[in-house]
């Protein structure tokens, strides 16, 4: 036997000379995702945050009232606030100017020593030079003590140093960028709607400042970037400015103003306690969901954080106090719980405070623990003092958290019976599900499907090994408003709580999903619309970590069949059918819109291309419900997963989807019309 004479590579040796060292802005590029999250769109307009919250930092120092943010021409992004200006001076530790070390180096700031900013969002020092490593072009104007500085950047590099390119009689920084495309790869495209909901937020929380928002895209060259303001040169684009006195108190009216409130007056405290300033407003309105927005030194934080427990807390001791000491509360009540006293709650926590730790750079989470006693000091003593001060609304609040307490009761005994029966019956299945064979929820997908008719189909066309089929009778009750017991007196929303395996309310688990794939078929029309409406409220309102973790997806059947001789193909929009017929060269005199339904359609069409011998003749179906359909063609376009499309169902914004849902499915009519009447252009109707 020949030896095998070959050399096997030598694995290089792990020594000194193995340590990779990035320099510079090098470790931002290589992993961007550890400095804004991710490159998709949240982290695209990170990118937005970091350099608006340098200029909200300034308004907090009381340096600044004026700020503005433009989206620009190809891409741009322009901020420009009237503060002091970064400072121009050579740093004595980098040798270089203090605004060319802010933008290239890491961790480099105004923001570490408490002197120049007692209170600050951008405590690593790591945001504007993130940005600009993040930029394909990047460029710095600084009016600052009479002159005009600029500097500008590739790639995070200084293309030339600080220069004084002439006089101003103007103060303030102005941060042009252009995100770069090789690191964004989904494209650079800003979101008008979610940069103006981020500053009405930032201007509400910081009062006297005025917040302007420019969309500037559609104009070409027009622009005197070097200028404090684009406002200024009064050109004709969109813009919306944001200015309020009131603070979180005119936050809290803005979030309520589709709901009905349960009390006149809202709450409102503003107060410092060791260093750590406390601002709280409150309102409780006639609904059973709670919406507790939470931030720190005026940074949004999503997971909450100290802050919140320290309001948690102090909420539940003075309503239980006050509803023992005002005997509301009989003695053969039990205490209030965390979850009674935030049913219906409208509020907006904010602390500022020196020293300050998140978790993670996106600071969803405040990790400071003085801010916990510091909330739960002040906001415990004010409320106090409200419910004493304002009895009409402290008996409205104790009586609308009791009626809390009383439908968690009742609510609690309908759910044990449902689970009880459940487990009587072996947890057996709703009848109506026709199950899949495999028992991992990996594979495992539910078809939830509008009526009988689209039933009988989808069971005949499934795969039954991985594919479940639940059917639904009409329209499920609308839970945007309705309690578990309540939701659980349903037929139909019980038999897909089982059958989904998660159980509801406290003692949802999701390990215990069932299915990796929900998925909602309803038909094109105006009530499949409706009824998968309702399915979303039902999940977003009770299931949302289903929703979260990207279990939920719509359905796309198909919206026209077309034929030509042996030929099929399936449209699923208008512009699609006309493709197809394009393809065919379908001139109109050969086209058939054919009225009638599934097989008999076919035969007929059949029958009539056979015996007129018309071969160029082209056939539409149109499709208007899944019940239309037979197995085979159900199973081709809709739920065959080699060729199928499904939309998956994701929340990139909770609090605006919260406020949609409180429009669509409330009680407010008026804003429900005016909702349907200003989006009207975005709807796909069949009618």
């Amino acid at each position: 036997m020949a030896k095998n004479t070959e050399k096997e590579p030598k694995t290089k040796a792990y020594d000194a000379s193995s340590i990779t060292v990035l320099e510079g802005l090098e470790p931002v590029r290589k992993r961007p995702g550890m400095y804004i999250g991710t490159t998709g769109p949240e982290g695209l307009h990170h990118l937005v945050w970091e350099i608006f919250d340098n200029a909200r930092d300034e308004a907090m120092a009381g340096r600044c009232d004026d700020i503005e943010v433009a989206l620009l021409p190809d891409g741009y992004v322009r901020v420009a606030d009237n503060g002091n200006g970064i400072p121009v001076g050579i740093h004595p530790k980098t040798k270089v100017s203090a605004l060319e070390t802010i933008m290239t180096v890491l961790h480099a700031g105004g923001k570490f020593d408490n002197e120049a900013y007692k209170v600050s969002g951008g405590l690593h020092g790591v945001g504007a030079s993130v940005v600009n490593a993040l930029s394909e072009h990047t460029k710095v104007v600084v009016h600052q003590d009479g002159g005009m500085h600029m500097q500008e950047y590739k790639i995070g590099k200084p293309l030339a140093k600080v220069k004084k390119v002439g006089a101003s009689k103007e103060h303030g920084t102005i941060v042009l960028f252009k995100p770069d495309i090789t690191i964004f790869k989904e494209g650079i495209v800003f979101d008008l709607d979610k940069i103006e909901t981020r500053l009405r937020q930032q201007a509400y929380l910081v009062k006297g400042v005025r917040i302007a928002v420019v969309d500037a895209r559609g104009e070409q060259g027009a622009f005197e970037t070097e200028t404090i303001f684009l406002r200024d040169q009064k050109l004709d684009v969109p813009s919306m400015t944001f200015y309020f006195e009131g603070g979180l108190k005119s936050l809290v009216a803005f979030y309520n103003k589709h709901q009905t409130p349960v009390h006149k007056n809202i709450f409102y405290v503003d107060r410092e306690q060791d260093k750590v300033a406390v601002e709280v407003a409150l309102q409780y309105v006639d609904d059973i969901t709670p919406r507790i927005t939470a931030f720190a030194n005026n940074i949004y934080n999503s997971e909450g954080g100290t802050h919140i427990t320290g309001f948690k807390t102090a909420l539940t001791r003075a309503l239980n106090t006050y509803g023992r000491a005002s005997n509301i509360l009989k003695e053969k009540d039990e205490n209030f719980t965390g979850d009674d006293v935030l049913e219906g709650i409208t509020a907006v926590v904010s602390v500022k405070l020196p020293e300050i730790q998140f978790e993670g750079q996106t600071k969803s989470k405040l990790g400071s623990m003085e801010a916990q006693g510091a909330v739960s000091a002040v906001f415990g003593e004010a409320l106090n003092a409200f419910l004493e001060e304002n009895p009409d609304d402290a008996r409205a609040i104790i009586n609308k958290v009791l009626l809390a307490l009383k439908a968690r009761k009742a609510a609690k005994a309908a759910k044990d019976s449902v689970l009880r029966k459940g487990a009587l019956e072996g947890m057996t299945l709703p009848g109506k599900l026709a199950d899949c064979q495999t028992k991992s929820a990996e594979e495992s997908e539910i078809f939830i499907v509008e009526g009988d008719s689209a039933g009988g189909s989808s069971k005949q066309g499934r795969d039954r090994r991985t594919q479940a089929i639940l059917p639904l009778r009409g329209k499920i009750l609308n839970v945007e408003r309705a309690r578990i017991d309540r939701m659980l007196a349903s037929v139909e929303i019980r038999a897909l709580v089982v059958a989904m395996g998660t159980a509801i309310g406290d003692v949802f688990d999701l390990s215990k999903l069932r299915y990796h794939k929900i998925i909602i078929a309803t038909d094109a029309d105006v009530d499949g619309a409706h009824i998968r409406t309702l399915l979303l409220t039902l999940l977003y309102r009770h299931f949302k970590p289903i929703i979260d973790g990207g279990y939920v997806y719509i359905a796309q059947p198909p919206l026209y069949k077309i034929t030509k001789g042996k030929s099929v193909a399936y449209a699923y929009s208008d512009k699609e059918k006309e493709d197809v017929l394009k393809e065919l060269g379908a001139a109109p005199s050969d086209i058939v819109e054919n009225p009638l339904d599934g097989e008999e359609a076919a035969e007929e069409i059949e029958e009539e291309v056979v015996t007129a011998k018309k071969a160029t003749k082209v056939n539409i179906q149109r499709y208007k419900g899944l019940g239309e359909m037979n197995p085979s063609e159900l199973w081709e376009t809709t739920m065959d997963p080699a060729r199928r499309v499904l939309k998956r169902v994701n929340v990139e914004d909770a609090e605006a989807a919260d406020r949609i849902f409180d429009i669509l499915m409330g009680t407010d009519v008026a804003s429900r019309k005016s909702f349907i009447q200003s989006n009207a252009r975005l709807a796909n109707l069949d009618v």
